[in-house]
């Protein structure tokens, strides 16, 4: 068995060193310990790179507040992921298109009005590309200008730069655009090029809108009866409000994102919706026959001092009209210069006179009452129920008259003596007939109807005085329709000045045939004709003779009363060739003073018209001159 050694013991603080208080003795004495309490350990600093963190001391509830502070960055996280999710996933698409809308600018897109046309095509009416310019004065304050070169801030800096663009002087266009207003015009009607030049600029602020400005390339030419519009392009007058509907463009829209400064966005959203424009119409009318008429009318309102005046040329066959004057024509491209009724010929009334005799003598003829050989003693004053009495325009003898001369002298009394024998009733009948008291149906705007009172209102001497073109009234047009209606066989045909139109995508459409009424039957018609031929030959209408061609018509006088006051209406209506009959013709002139006579003042006018009209359409000359009847036995 081994014998243990013992091992010698390790040395401590205690056997290396004596107890302070037993140094002499060298006997040990036991230390006391510190009383029991917590104990604080420290932990040395841990030396670079030994991977040791630092440690401090750890102070109660700090683990508490960590993890506090560890649930709430959890819970942030949680509903930053939430919101996300939300955003990103359920409401992404929702969302990225509010922010495109709210980058998106409209644009409005004109629908151009349709063009007005003559019968060859001219423009009477068009629309041209315009711009508007306009600024929010709020934004032009905010403009920054810059050193090279010098442009000041605000309203000034951008007159500055637009001043010259705009021809304006920058003074006064530098004070239109300081204020708080959102919305200000500074120039209307710019030209593109100038607009494309504002445009480049982006300034903020300034506005560019393309417009389409209304414009009439011949003046007073048809002014009368084209009319015009307001400066939001709709119609007021004219043809321009009659046919307004079909005439007016149907406006479109242009979507596109923008940036910072307003310029599109290259290959951002884009969205277009086309304007649509409107119909062009085609007229009957013919510029260079509606020109000669104008400068005929205006030259001899002029020469006779006469208040105003009216003519009218129509196609007899067709019922399409080849012009319609007035004096005074107003132009559309200043309309804030008319005055008064913008087309006389198919608004005013008067009382036809002698014209009106034409009516008598066909319906003397349809019912057999006389024929152009039948012979009358006319005298200077005729009554014909002894309480009414009538006389002629010019003290005379007793005439021995046919009833072709009655007509040619323009007798009143020789008409009343004839016409006495038609029933009240049926006189009525044919002043309808030939379309007094309605309304022609042409396509213009304010055309009367005239005043044809029912036979139980006529007063005693209004059944006589109708024979003759009195008690009666009607507008130029009517008054030439009677013409034409016994040129052509006795038909009438409703007249129209609307040709056809012609759709956006080029598409002709020509008017509906004219709506035709048989009116006296066509022997009546020819006859009557020919009577009104020895108007011109042997009669009162002489000045109105055409040379080359025969030329059938008749004078007129009447009373008028215009504003409360009496004047006097002189006119000549007639057709040309006589032969084979083309246009009627009418001139009529409203308190002349160098004569009441329509043979003196409105007979030349006829024959320099119509002349021309018949040399525009080629309608060669007659060749013969007609058989004519008697006058006189």
């Amino acid at each position: 068995m081994t014998t243990p050694v013992a091992r010698p013991r390790a040395r401590t603080e205690q056997t290396r060193r004596p107890a302070a208080g037993n140094r002499t003795t060298g006997t040990t004495v036991p230390r006391q310990r510190a009383t029991a309490g917590p104990r604080t350990v420290v932990v040395p600093p841990a030396r670079p790179g030994n991977g040791t963190p630092p440690a401090g001391p750890v102070q109660p509830g700090s683990r508490g507040r960590m993890a506090f502070l560890a649930a709430l960055v959890i819970v942030a996280l949680a509903v930053f992921g939430g919101r996300l999710v939300y955003v990103q996933g359920l409401r992404g698409a929702a969302i990225a298109e509010e922010a495109r809308n709210s980058r998106l600018s409209p644009i409005n897109l004109i629908g151009s009005r349709g063009e007005i046309t003559d019968a060859n095509g001219v423009p009477l009416a068009t629309s041209v590309e315009r711009y508007n310019i306009s600024v929010n004065q709020v934004l032009v304050a905010k403009f920054k200008g810059t050193e090279n070169p010098p442009v000041p801030d605000g309203a000034a800096g951008v007159a500055a730069i637009l001043a010259p663009l705009l021809d304006m002087n920058p003074a006064e266009l530098g004070g239109a655009l300081v204020g708080d207003r959102g919305f200000v015009y500074i120039r209307k009607d710019v030209l593109p090029d100038r607009a494309r030049e504002i445009r480049k600029l982006g300034l903020s602020g300034v506005n560019v809108d393309r417009v389409a400005e209304r414009v009439y390339p011949n003046s007073t030419l048809a002014g009368n009866v084209i009319g015009f519009v307001n400066s939001s392009g709709v119609g007021l007058a004219g043809l321009e409000a009659s046919l307004d509907e079909r005439l007016t463009g149907t406006p479109g829209q242009e979507i596109y994102e923008r940036g910072r400064k307003g310029q599109a966005i290259p290959g951002g959203y884009s969205e277009i919706t086309p304007a649509t424009q409107g119909d062009t119409v085609q007229l009957t009318l013919l510029s260079d026959v509606q020109w000669k008429a104008q400068s005929a009318l205006d030259a001899q309102v002029a020469a006779t001092g006469s208040s105003s005046g009216s003519l009218i040329v129509t196609d007899v066959k067709t019922g399409e009209v080849y012009a319609i004057a007035d004096s005074g024509s107003v132009d559309p491209n200043h309309p804030g210069e008319a005055s008064g009724s913008l087309s006389s010929a198919v608004s005013d009334v008067f009382e036809p006179g002698s014209t009106g005799k034409v009516i008598t003598m066909a319906a003397i003829l349809d019912n057999k009452i006389a024929d152009p050989l039948s012979q009358w003693e006319v005298p200077y004053t005729y009554s014909p129920d002894g309480k009414e009495t009538f006389k002629d325009s010019h003290e005379h003898g007793l005439l021995r008259l046919t009833t072709t001369g009655v007509l040619a002298e323009s007798s009143n009394t020789g008409t009343v003596m004839i016409g006495q024998h038609l029933p009240v009733q049926t006189r009525y009948d044919y002043l309808a007939k030939f379309g007094f008291g309605a309304q022609t149906g042409i396509e213009m705007s304010g055309e009367s109807k005239g005043i044809l009172h029912p036979v139980d209102s006529w007063q005693r001497r209004d059944k006589f005085a109708v024979l003759f073109g009195q008690a009666v009234s009607v507008t130029a047009l009517q008054a030439t329709q009677v013409f034409a209606t016994i040129a052509n066989g006795g038909v009438r045909v409703q007249p129209h000045i609307v040709k056809g139109w012609t759709s956006p995508d080029g598409t002709y459409t020509p008017a509906p045939a004219a709506a035709s009424t048989q009116v006296v039957s066509p022997e009546t018609a020819k006859t009557v004709l020919t009577m009104m031929q020895s108007v011109v030959d042997d009669g009162t209408g002489s000045n109105a003779a055409i040379p080359g061609y025969q030329v059938a018509g008749k004078t007129g006088t009447a009373q008028n009363w215009v504003g409360g006051v009496q004047g006097i209406t002189a006119s000549f209506i007639g057709v040309a060739p006589a032969d084979d009959p083309r246009i009627a013709v009418a001139v009529i002139l409203h308190n002349p003073r160098t004569s009441v006579y329509g043979g003196t003042v409105a007979a030349p006018v006829f024959s320099d018209v119509a002349g021309y009209t018949l040399s525009e359409l080629g309608v060669a000359p007659s060749g013969t001159t007609g058989t004519l009847f008697p006058t006189t036995w």
